[in-house]
């Protein structure tokens, strides 16, 4: 009943509920004010422009703003951080890829060449010193900048719709666009890298090498084989890329799901965002290495043996046995680990210094 009694303020209801403040009016005071209006002062949004130009664009603002705690991820962003993430990475990387290709391409059919991991980098420095352990790396450099840019564009612009409300993607969600950022750098740029890293590498253990270089042995492999010679062993390659990374973003998109728990905006440190991918890396490798050594077979210069991916698997089951197809795990699983571990830490970074600099919705 005192509520009845109680005197009508013009600065209630019509005015409030308008959006603005009529003259004579007292602005409310933060706690009283609507929770929508006190996000949007604590976003910067809106400002004091009138209602009918902020409401619906600050809504669109408020809910690009929570994923994970950061903005959403424009793919022009994270096609610019992939790629600088994936040059930094190769860069370093690159010697434990060469040994990992060479113990794969030294089938048990001929007599082994190296007896071990240590065994390869010995030899290849006796024959051809320490940059012999980066021939090749012009082929990966000139790729893994496009290449990672394609996979964390492609991933964000499949992900950013299917997250929720707080902008966590669920863990069957990122599995499927880690399916599809796998399979769109395999065909865009991933295939021809792989085809002519493998040859450039397979060539270096000839008695005479062919290639002169990276450039020279790209004309050369044009020229004789045509386009269609970079991009041998496509479906082995499409099966492992899209394998890679359906299980790195689920293992990803798992543990930082679990380490933010119910505060979607917790920050992850460096060092936590790189045990997380090593992680996730580790788990590719034991996911997939039988199609990679599949893969690197298909696309060395041996490859005229095979009739097919199927038929070279079955080759090497026949010949070589079942262990065959986890040669060069080891070598592998170290540089996966601190490939992925790399790359996701760099790339979060540079997205952070890009938020700063480049101004999205």
């Amino acid at each position: 009943m005192s509520s009845l009694l109680k005197p009508f303020a013009v600065c209630e209801g019509p005015c409030e509920s308008s959006g603005g403040v009529r003259r004579g009016c007292p602005s409310p005071a933060p706690h009283q004010q609507p929770p929508f209006r006190r996000l949007s002062a604590a976003a910067g949004l809106g400002g004091s422009l009138p209602a009918h130009q902020r409401s619906f664009p600050d809504r669109r603002n408020l809910a690009a703003a929570a994923v994970g705690g950061r903005k959403v991820t424009h793919p022009g962003k994270a096609i610019l951080a992939g790629g600088i993430a994936g040059g930094i990475e190769i860069c370093i990387t690159f010697p434990t890829e060469y040994v990992k290709t060479q113990l794969q391409l030294d089938e048990r059919a001929n007599p082994p060449r190296y007896r071990g991991i240590g065994d390869c980098v010995k030899l290849t420095v006796q024959d051809h010193g320490l940059r012999g352990l980066y021939r090749g790396l012009s082929s990966l450099l000139y790729g893994s900048i496009p290449k990672s840019a394609v996979r964390f564009g492609t991933f964000e612009m499949l992900s950013n719709p299917m997250r929720d409300a707080t902008g966590r993607l669920d863990n069957t969600r990122s599995l499927l666009c880690g399916l599809g950022a796998g399979i769109a750098e395999a065909i865009v740029v991933v295939c021809p890298m792989e085809t002519l890293k493998v040859k450039l590498i397979h060539d270096q253990c000839s008695l005479r090498p062919r290639y002169r270089g990276f450039f020279h042995g790209v004309s050369e492999i044009i020229r004789e084989q045509g386009v269609r010679g970079t991009y041998q062993g496509l479906t082995a390659t499409v099966l492992k890329q899209g394998s890679n990374q359906a299980i790195r973003f689920y293992v990803m998109n798992a543990l930082r799901n679990w380490y933010k728990g119910d505060d979607p905006r917790r920050d992850m440190h460096p060092i936590v965002t790189a045990m997380f991918g090593a992680t996730a890396g580790a788990a590719s490798v034991f996911g997939n290495t039988p199609l990679d050594v599949v893969k690197t077979r298909m696309q060395g210069l041996e490859a005229h043996r095979y009739k097919n991916t199927m038929d070279c698997a079955f080759q090497i089951l026949k010949h070589e046995g079942p262990q065959a197809f986890y040669k060069g795990t080891v070598p592998r699983l170290g540089r996966v680990c601190l490939d992925v571990a790399i790359v996701f830490v760099i790339y979060e970074e540079v997205v952070k210094l890009l938020n700063n600099m480049w101004k999205t919705q």
